[in-house]
């Protein structure tokens, strides 16, 4: 083995913030991660995550090698374990994946194919997928976890402003004058941007509005903490738009130039008192009109939100009631203002921005316009499917009903993901064929047909963007293991395999030789990327999007003059309690949600050291709840809904009000969304993991 040390500069491999870390490197392996001074977006800082969470690279359980199911084809699909699948060279496998893929598009057409993209990985892996999965397979049934996350939130932004990225840099933040945190466990989920919002308040004297019905560590520095309960969100938000109407405390030449709307939305909420607020949420009414007054009267302030609100059957309004607000105000286009949904994996929006979604093209060009169809067929010079594909849910309704028979998973995990999990691996096991492509065998694996080996983060180029749209390169650093492959070398292998088994004449176009070339087509069809290159990423340590020709300087801030539906739209809300509600046979809410240590399924923390520190499930009981159970801390309970149930151990705790459970969302062993239901926000088709009815049972029974 080569003696050597080595310094990469690359990008974490976790969160939305993007944080830059300097990988050192000897002896081929990753043996300390630092993070640089003075570069955006952390500037030095990082989290117990980035600095101590990336060793899963090297874990001995890595896949190394292709893998084909042994009974494929004999046996009805059922989840197996590393076991049940035999070695194979790449060409056997791509072959056998091709052939099955070409053959559901011979007999059935593409629409009968479900494909997931990638929120871990690259920008141009997730272009290269996109562009095989609609100019090959000729569909565009391609989705990807942001329907899980965030999908309200762009929901409701497209429709307030038309816009549904994050509105301002987090290099603001540490000079904010108000800013409101609501669905955001910020200090856990994203520590380094807390340290930001938490240096305001104490250097700055910045004020915090915290709303969330647990008592984070973030409530801590608030000066007001709404504790509304759970699905109650729109109402504490109306209420604070009313006070601001009614005491005309809002922003008159703002709405008068940039807002429409106006009269209607205030003729809606006239009746949507603080005290009307109080008897739904709990908040109390004097607070609500005090955090209302707080963020009205600020020379600059902002909201900021994570998936506490957009995981939600009302997600949509969530997102529309927090941007009436901003719209009210006038707190948008300026440096500390915004609307800033916080992203949680660390491409979620970079995946969203390169294609990974049924109803666009790169850039959130539609699918369905003739004009932009056109353009990529020119370049593409393959026809194209006019109709919008199915989302991660619609998808999993279509393969219920045998219309979708083949799965194509790159680097996600559904069988963690999705609620209900219980039904979601019936219809898993009633597919004809699933490809899996990943580090690592999962949850999704087990039921995979094929299995591809990818690389990580530190073993391949390519760009990952951020949450406030910063597009920053990950590098090379480490070997692959065994004969593991880049993903968009894997796609672009399988694209032309499959075009050939389709005896297509005309190629889609999958011949390239670097991420940068990948990078530079799709900069040439989105005109958000076109003054984006890998080479000025380099010299300028990321760049912001919009950035539309090489010599502008990007965009860190948007709407300083318009916004892109021209004016941004008030709009009217209405009340709908959640689904699934306490009664006397489930008597405790439940919630789910992130902690510090781990990471959404937790495939990549639970193989690194920090679990370690937080080895086992949990679920977070009030002590009045656990008291008549004679349910003390540690003890093994179960939490039972009815969809299913978990075993976790009992944290006695205040941090969740009274009649609330909290259970995060890392353990397979006792995954959380066993208990989750299937109920949708009606606009974006994202599932409540937030509210759903559960009873807890001491194991000493």
């Amino acid at each position: 083995m080569i003696n050597s040390e080595k310094t990469v500069r690359s990008t974490c491999p976790y969160c939305g913030v993007g944080c830059q870390i300097d990988l050192q490197i000897k002896d081929q392996k990753i043996f300390r991660v630092d993070a640089p001074f003075g570069v955006a977006p952390n500037f030095g800082r990082l989290c117990t995550k980035g600095r101590f969470g990336v060793d899963y690279v090297h874990h001995p359980s890595r896949l190394t090698t292709p893998l084909i199911r042994k009974d494929f084809g004999i046996n009805p699909r059922k989840a197996i374990g590393l076991e049940g699948f035999r070695e194979a060279s790449w060409d056997e496998a791509l072959d056998l994946a091709a052939k099955k893929f070409a053959e559901i598009v011979e007999k059935n057409g593409g629409d009968a194919i479900g494909t997931f993209c990638s929120a871990k990985a690259t920008n141009e892996d997730n272009y290269l997928f996109q562009k095989f999965v609609r100019g090959v397979l000729g569909t565009n049934n391609v989705d990807h976890c942001a329907r899980l996350c965030h999908a309200a939130s762009v929901a409701g932004l497209q429709i307030a402003i038309g816009s549904s990225a994050m509105s301002n840099s987090i290099a603001e933040m540490k000079d904010l004058d108000v800013f409101i945190i609501v669905g955001s466990n910020t200090s856990e989920t994203h520590p380094v941007i807390s340290t930001f919002m938490r240096e305001a308040i104490v250097k700055n004297g910045a004020k915090l509005i915290v709303v969330d019905p647990r008592q984070i560590e973030m409530t801590q520095f608030a000066t007001h903490w709404l504790r509304q309960k759970p699905g109650t969100d729109v109402v504490v938000f109306q209420a604070m738009a009313q006070v601001i109407i009614e005491e005309k405390l809002y922003d008159k030449e703002f709405i008068r130039e940039r807002v429409e709307g106006f009269d209607d939305y205030a003729a809606s909420i006239k009746e949507s008192t603080p005290e009307w607020a109080e008897e739904i949420s709990g908040a109390p009414a004097e607070d609500i009109r005090a955090a209302a007054r707080l963020y009205a009267n600020a020379e600059r302030a902002a909201i900021y939100w994570g998936m506490g609100i957009s995981q939600s059957v009302h997600g949509t309004d969530n997102a529309l009631s927090l941007a009436n607000l901003a719209l009210l105000s006038g707190n948008l286009g300026r440096a500390g203002t915004g609307l800033n949904p916080l992203r949680g994996q660390n491409n979620v929006q970079g995946c969203s921005d390169s294609g990974g979604l049924p109803d666009v093209f790169p850039g959130y060009q539609s699918v369905t316009d003739p004009e932009i169809k056109a353009k990529f067929e020119l370049d593409w010079g393959v026809p194209l499917n006019p109709e919008a594909g199915l989302t991660t849910m619609e998808m999993v309704d279509a393969a219920e009903k045998g219309v979708i028979q083949g799965y194509y998973v790159m680097g996600e995990n559904p069988m963690m993901s999705e609620p209900d999990l219980r039904h979601a691996r019936h219809v898993m096991e009633e597919l004809d064929f699933v490809l899996v492509q990943d580090i690592f065998m999962n949850e999704t694996a087990e039921y995979a047909d094929i299995i591809l080996p990818a690389t990580s983060f530190a073993e391949k180029d390519g760009t990952f963007t951020n949450s406030d749209r910063r597009v920053q390169l990950i590098r090379d650093a480490v070997p692959a293991p065994g004969s593991a492959r880049d993903d968009w070398q894997i796609v672009a292998e399988l694209a032309q395999r499959v075009e050939a088994k389709l005896g297509r004449e005309k190629s889609a176009g999958f011949e390239f030789d670097s991420p940068s070339t990948i990078w530079d087509e799709m900069a040439r069809l989105t005109p958000e990327f076109q003054g984006i290159t890998h080479a000025r990423i380099v010299k300028e340590d990321g760049v912001h999007w919009p950035c539309p020709t090489p010599d502008h300087p990007g965009t860190p801030i948007l709407f300083a003059d318009t916004f892109p539906s021209g004016k941004g739209k008030l709009t009217p809300l209405n009340y709908r309690p959640s689904q699934e509600l306490p009664d006397d046979d489930y008597p405790l809410l439940l919630s789910t949600g992130r902690v510090l240590y781990h990471w959404h399924g937790g495939t990549m923390t639970r193989r690194s050291k920090l679990d370690d520190i937080y080895p086992d499930p949990t679920v977070e009981v009030h002590p009045k709840d656990a008291k008549p159970l004679n349910i003390h801390a540690g003890d093994w309970i179960k939490v039972r809904s009815r969809r299913g149930e978990i075993t976790v151990k009992a944290l006695i705790t205040k941090r969740s009000r009274p009649g609330m459970v909290f259970i995060p969302m890392h353990f397979a062993e006792a995954a959380a969304n066993e208990l989750t239901l299937d109920a949708r926000d009606p606009q974006a088709k994202i599932p409540d993991y937030k509210v759903a009815a559960v009873v807890i049972e001491p194991m000493h029974l």
